[in-house]
């Protein structure tokens, strides 16, 4: 047997998951390996959550650990303020991205603020886990992306998977970190599937590290959660207009990995900044001034940004339109082009 052969006989089994598998196990083994770490959130129970990402739970670490609670966003975040303050590590649930907004006052007046209140002596460890963004055909209040509010508050990390090995590792680092975490998972991919082995999960990347999904010299896609698959999709597509694309994966929104997406932008010299959130207001805003002050020198067209559109979630039948789409990206790369003179085929 070869050393490739014997190295692969040998490797852990991988096989197909979903994200919901992952964040399932990823709550599981925190559960398992640390008894501080107590799920709440409304039918996380015996139901095991509206997606079911907590299923099971209840039934082996019982009720006391994985708890339903009233209909109250408020007071389910309130009381893990004074879960945290006694040494537990809560990780909460908001069953949906728009029913998360009653909690804003316990995060932005409380969360987010302890460690500094107290000068260092009480952090707390809080997990927010909030299901968010559209592509499921959701009616209002089921589709939001609401990643802007949370990044505007000082003193939470913000972090958002894209792939089976990241739900489960960018999870896990959420719940062992002392600063509170809100972790957007994008309800759209929670079915989406990788090959992932749960009795070795992968090293990913920790939080304030983004990841370059596809290389390319034309021009880079920054992008997370949702749109990664969208934009990986859109850079396979390109291929037929002679543009070669670069896709980088965000994962955590704060803190912010300028390292990485500067790097990429400096190769390619063009960036589009692609997110469901709306535009003005929206995270790309912030994500282009910062490329704009890092990069400006490099850059051979202005920063573009594809979002979705600055109305209220629309109705079902017509979130295809409000949603950042492959043709939506081409044309910005197209206007990319227009913009810089470029010629199809050209790279730096």
């Amino acid at each position: 047997m070869t050393a490739v052969a014997a190295e692969a006989a040998t490797a852990p089994a991988r096989k197909p998951a979903t994200m919901a598998q992952a964040l399932n196990r990823a709550l599981r083994d925190a559960m398992a390996e640390d008894p501080a770490v107590h799920l709440l959130g409304e039918d996380v129970g015996a139901l095991g959550g509206v997606f079911r990402i907590t299923d099971g739970l209840a039934k082996e670490f019982g009720e006391d650990r994985c708890t339903d609670t009233p209909l109250a966003e408020a007071g389910i975040l309130g009381t893990a303020v004074g879960m945290a303050m006694y040494g537990l590590r809560p990780v909460v649930e908001m069953q949906f991205d728009a029913f998360a907004y009653p909690a804003f006052e316990q995060l932005i007046s409380h969360v987010s603020r302890m460690r500094n209140r107290t000068r260092g002596a009480m952090p707390l460890p809080i997990t927010v886990r909030v299901p968010y963004g559209g592509g499921i055909g959701g009616v209002e209040h089921h589709s939001d992306s609401s990643e802007a509010y949370y990044i505007a508050t000082p003193g939470l990390h913000v972090v958002t998977p894209a792939t089976v090995p990241d739900a489960y590792g960018l999870l896990r680092a959420a719940i062992a970190s002392d600063d509170p975490v809100v972790v957007l998972e994008p309800k759209r991919l929670y079915w989406s599937k990788d090959d992932w082995n749960p009795e070795a999960p992968e090293t990913v990347p920790p939080i304030g590290r983004a990841a370059v999904r596809r290389t390319g010299t034309s021009a880079t896609l920054v992008t997370y959660g949702p749109s990664v698959p969208v934009c990986l999709e859109a850079a396979e597509a390109a291929r037929a207009e002679g543009w070669d694309l670069e896709v980088v994966d965000l994962r955590s929104l704060v803190p912010f990995d300028d390292e990485t997406v500067c790097a990429s932008v400096r190769r390619t010299g063009r960036a589009v900044v692609v997110h469901e959130a709306t535009g003005f207001g929206g995270p790309g805003g912030e994500i282009a001034a910062r490329i704009g002050e890092r990069c400006f020198h490099y850059l051979d067209a202005p920063v573009l940004r594809v979002t979705g559109f600055d109305i209220p979630y629309p109705a079902p039948m017509l979130e295809r339109h409000h949603l950042p789409g492959v043709d939506r990206i081409l044309d910005a790369v197209g206007r990319l082009q227009w913009e810089s003179g470029w010629t199809e085929g050209s790279a730096r």
